[in-house]
């Protein structure tokens, strides 16, 4: 990164804090805001004293529900925290931000048994292409070795993986316990000191051969890519600590591998020394900006606000030089933008901006017409940020709880799903059911919640209507009669109806063979209205699909029939027929793909039969080594709680996406109960 004369960089370097949920990451944020003095005291998430994590909802849960953004300077460098939600239903909030990041930290677990959970930081990362290096936190509660944390890592990551330092391990209550740690590349150990920085001390006698093999290793896997380096070691030269910091500066901005360090976020152990590494070795701006194909300086906006004092605002990264308030910049709409008053961002407190620079994570006002994902710039638009988001496996009914509140409620739900783009609105046409859906129940309930806290609405929610449908067995021939005379012109329609069973998703055919002006051809459509609306709601009490209707004969009167009496004839006709022609019962089905870890695929399938899945089959999962995909129809009325059950079983991983497949007839006791469930409604 360009440096200006003083040593102090140009820009800012903007860092992705990422990982499974409840590794600590907000907990590192905050701790690398206090090592820099940045804050005079650090908070905890715990306590809900943390700059990140600030709202009501991610206190009531303990994590985050949404990203959070801060800053910080550390020995003259600028940087930028994004700290990523880890549970899936959040992750989302933070997606199109990591992909504008210069490095991500991977945050994980000292427990080997916990590394899987890694997994989908470390793939997502890997398919973008996003330099990052891994920080094992809560290091002081380690029990098992690193050398087997590493062991299980490595199979989830592209690149090999650089152990930076090995632990220093003292009794403790007759167990071992970490105090301390040795620097691989620059030989020379360190002991923990509470809430400061760690204290120089000779290399351990004990580790004295142990270092020396583990910097070795170092070494031989920074050779792979310097063949100076490696005529050094073939020549048994010591490299110089310069050529070194070097190797895994380009080790990590090129993705050729990926370093670890360890530390404890909550007694500031090893933050300092992760501060230097990304001082020294993180890639800046400009980097991020050939990466995304920026050309002029822009601003790539990752997400839309509406929870402070401001306002709306806009979030996200300056790309390609500085840039100040009121620039011209025009959006990917083609529209020409001027910038509002901007502000920098630091947990959810704002502070203006007169100017930002390069690198720079920003908030803007009145920018009404941007969009999450859209790009401002002063020359040509970038290509669009590739960001990858979960489905949508939970879906609720809503409805204000005072009706009043219809108005407030609709605008309140623009607002969430402009600020979450991993919700969505949606009307069912049939049930008139106003649907919201997010990644999980966590998820879609965190938003109920803030739409109450912000807006004021309170919501009553259940679960959305399924999509039963009925059909038929048998053909039957049915007349339909309407004849009414209440003085002055009456009502006559008379109609004979052919209902026959279609193929299932033939959907419905309506013919005529009139002869002879059995019935005028003014009226045949009126009866195909009638037949029509008989099939909104058939004799079990869900819509009609899969039939056919051919109108063979009927009668009328010259002056008493009507287009309104052929099509009452015409809906009788069919209400008849229907309850005639042995209707039984459709569900809908849904296609499942999901995916797990190898060593929860068993128990997965097993979930799937109880839910009266129907295996289609079962394959590794491309490009993930270690785990399954499997394919699976399951009626759409066993999917509610499949997403907590798999996550339950994997460890919080698995994970599936559905969509319609087709509909198959339900009988037996689930028949039964549907068709009580429907009486009861009507009831």
């Amino acid at each position: 990164m360009p440096n200006d004369p003083s040593g102090v960089s140009n820009g800012t370097r903007v860092i992705a804090l990422v990982g499974p949920a409840g590794a600590g990451k907000t907990d590192l944020a905050e701790a690398m805001l206090f090592a820099s003095g940045t804050i005079q005291r650090q908070g905890s998430t715990g306590q809900g004293s943390s700059v990140g994590d600030s709202s009501a909802e991610a206190r009531a849960r303990g994590g985050s529900t949404e990203l959070n953004l801060m800053h910080f300077t550390y020995l003259g460098e600028k940087f930028a925290i994004i700290d990523a939600p880890g549970s899936i239903g959040f992750a989302a909030d933070a997606a199109r931000a990591i992909a504008v990041a210069d490095l991500a930290i991977v945050v994980v677990d000292p427990d080997p048994a916990r590394a899987a959970l890694a997994a989908p930081a470390l793939r997502m990362l890997d398919e973008q292409g996003i330099p990052h290096l891994i920080f094992v936190n809560r290091i002081d509660q380690a029990h098992g070795s690193i050398r087997d944390l590493l062991g299980a890592l490595q199979p989830l990551s592209v690149s090999p993986l650089i152990a930076r330092q090995i632990p220093i391990r003292a009794k403790d209550g007759g167990g071992d316990k970490v105090t301390g740690f040795v620097d691989l590349a620059l030989e020379r150990a360190y002991q923990y000191a509470p809430s400061g920085p760690s204290e120089p001390m000779p290399i351990p006698a004990d580790l004295a051969e142990r270092e020396a093999s583990e910097r070795t290793h170092l070494l031989e896997q920074l050779a792979d890519h310097d063949d100076t380096l490696l005529e050094q070691l073939l020549m048994d030269e010591a490299p110089a600590p310069g050529t070194i910091f070097a190797d895994l500066k380009r080790e990590t901005s090129d993705n050729l591998g990926v370093s670890v360090l360890f530390g404890s976020a909550t007694h500031g152990w090893g933050v300092r020394r992760l501060l230097k590494a990304l001082r020294h070795e993180a890639p800046g701006a400009e980097a991020t900006r050939r990466r995304l194909g920026v050309e002029a300086p822009a601003l790539y906006a990752f997400k839309v606000s509406h929870g402070g004092t401001v306002g709306r605002l806009v979030l996200g990264r300056v790309l390609g030089g500085g840039l100040s308030e009121g620039a011209e910049l025009r959006s990917s709409e083609g529209q020409s933008t001027r910038l509002g008053t901007m502000f920098a961002v630091q947990g959810d407190k704002t502070a203006k901006l007169a100017k930002v620079d390069d690198g720079a994570l920003v908030a803007v006002a009145k920018l009404d017409s941007v969009k999450s994902g859209h790009w401002l710039s002063s020359g040509a638009i970038p290509p669009p940020v590739e960001a990858n988001l979960p489905p949508r496996n939970a879906t609720l009914a809503i409805e204000p709880a005072d009706r009043k509140d219809d108005v407030k409620l609709s605008g309140a739900l623009a607002r969430v799903i402009e600020e979450d783009p991993s919700l969505a609105l949606e009307q069912d046409k049939l049930t008139h059911e106003l649907r919201i859906k997010g990644v999980n129940d966590e998820h879609v309930r965190a938003t109920l919640a803030r739409i109450k806290r912000r807006y004021g609405v309170e919501v009553t929610h259940r679960a959305p209507s399924i999509g039963y449908r009925e059909s038929i067995r048998r053909p039957v021939t049915q007349r339909g009669r309407h004849k009414k005379q209440s003085g002055g012109h009456g009502q006559f329609g008379d109609v004979v109806i052919e209902l026959t069973p279609l193929g299932r998703g033939e959907g419905f055919r309506f013919t005529d063979k009139i002869s002879g002006g059995a019935v005028p051809r003014q009226y045949i459509s009126a009866v195909e209205h009638g037949v029509r609306d008989a099939m909104a709601t058939g004799p079990l009490g869900f819509p009609v699909v899969d039939v056919a209707v051919t109108l063979t004969d009927g009668s009328y009167h010259s002056v008493d029939s009507s287009e309104l009496a052929f099509r009452t004839a015409g809906r009788i006709a069919m209400h008849d027929a229907l309850a005639a022609a042995a209707p039984h019962l459709l569900e809908p089905v849904q296609r499942v793909t999901l995916t797990c870890p190898a060593n929860a695929t068993s128990r997965a399938t097993s979930a799937t039969a109880g839910r009266r899945g129907q295996m289609l089959g079962m394959a590794p999962r491309d490009g993930w080594t270690g785990w399954d995909r499997i394919d699976a129809l399951i009626p759409e009325s066993e999917l509610d709680g499949l997403e907590a059950e798999l996550r339950s079983l994997s460890q919080g991983l698995a994970s599936y996406e559905a969509s319609f497949d087709h509909l198959a007839e339900c009988s037996g006791s689930q028949a039964e109960k549907v068709a009580k469930s429907r009486e009861s409604e009507h009831a």
